[in-house]
């Protein structure tokens, strides 16, 4: 995670520095140990969900809840936690919002930060109407969400 922090600062994105970061350190283990393909995929999985515990507003912590490595992946932010590399009040954080009740979840969210945009995501339909497809479905409102 060092390396991701050094290539952020430098690129400014925080994303492809983390999967830069994945790599140069799988790139340095495979040259001394033989790890198979699919335990690398699974590795790169739990460290893509690291950043993502530290978005505690929203949905985003249901979302991390239900990902299919998500107990794999607090398992590691603990590790850091007790490597001095992630706070260990977030690992506190996300031990009680893992076992709490759904009011109790919501009142553990943090507000959503100011200046923050929700974005929505616009789909164009392509088909046989083309633009009339496109253009009805925008008619249509979203369906509410169920909680």
């Amino acid at each position: 995670m060092r390396k991701e922090k050094a290539r952020e600062a430098k690129d400014g994105k925080s994303v492809p520095a983390l999967y830069a970061a994945m790599d140069d350190v799988l790139d340095k283990q495979t040259d001394k140990l033989a790890i198979p393909r699919r335990l690398t995929a699974t590795m790169k999985e739990i460290w893509s969900v690291q950043p993502r515990f530290e978005q505690r507003s929203g949905r985003r912590p249901y979302a991390v809840l239900e990902h299919p490595r998500f107990r794999a992946a607090y398992d590691f932010l603990a590790l850091r936690a007790e490597s001095g590399e992630a706070p260990g009040e977030l690992v506190e954080w996300w031990r009680r919002f893992q076992d709490a009740t759904y009011e109790e979840r919501a009142d553990m969210l943090l507000p959503t930060p100011a200046g923050e945009k929700k974005k929505r995501r616009r789909r164009r339909r392509s088909g046989a109407r083309g633009d009339e497809a496109a253009a009805t479905a925008h008619d249509i409102p979203p369906a509410p969400l169920a909680d």
